[in-house]
């Protein structure tokens, strides 16, 4: 009798021994079938922009309001790439990068730095009277051949006034500029669209000198 017991309390301790044994494989083996994360995107913006060593009077020019905006394609953090050697119609997008906010705020954010020198920039609803209205359309490293890209930005900027019986539209000019990429990858793309960028911001400040 007392052995039968013994034998029965060996077969109960071996069999939970043997449930937490299964157990502990099925674990190693699920965590081994889990996916590695991959690497995380690089975050790019366009840096520091080098100011003119002697700007102009910004008091002789009147204060200035920036909005910006873009086409659906442009509203996230993507960054986007054309093969014009293969279809230039389909957009693709870079998987290791990204931009560190839209290109529409990318590029209000150096229109604002690149004409602070020249006129007194205020933000939306702060009280100035011209209003300057960017609607990015394109901006994209277009791929000419394998090793070979450049930055295109492609915007229309209409400049309003605000009058007691309403806005009353200035001026309107559409702005392409295309800058060619060191370098035939997302780095290059990066360096290709803040050059286009910073032209595209003088060419507005010239035209914009002219409504005075």
């Amino acid at each position: 009798m007392k052995d039968a017991m013994n034998s029965r309390a060996g077969c109960a301790y071996l069999t939970r021994a043997l449930a937490v044994f299964v157990l502990a494989v099925t674990a190693v083996l699920s965590g081994c079938a889990l996916p590695e994360r991959g690497p995380s995107p690089m975050l790019y913006d366009f840096g520091a922009r080098s100011l003119p060593s002697a700007p102009a009077s910004a008091a002789a020019l009147p204060a200035l309001a920036i909005t910006a905006q873009a086409t659906p394609a442009l509203d996230g953090n993507a960054m986007l790439y054309r093969l014009a050697y293969a279809d230039g119609q389909q957009l693709r997008t870079y998987t290791l990068a990204r931009w560190a906010m839209s290109p529409a705020e990318l590029v209000q954010q150096r229109l604002r730095e690149g004409l602070s020198s020249q006129f007194t920039v205020l933000r939306p609803g702060e009280g100035s009277s011209r209003v300057l209205q960017l609607e990015l359309d394109e901006f994209s490293q277009v791929f000419e051949a394998p090793d070979k890209s450049s930055g295109l930005l492609r915007l229309r900027a209409t400049v309003r006034q605000r009058l007691p019986s309403g806005e009353r539209m200035m001026a309107q000019r559409t702005v392409v500029v295309q800058r060619p990429a060191p370098s035939a990858d997302a780095a290059g793309g990066v360096r290709a669209l803040s050059a286009a960028t910073d032209a595209a911001v003088d060419e507005l400040a010239q035209w914009l000198r002219q409504w005075r």
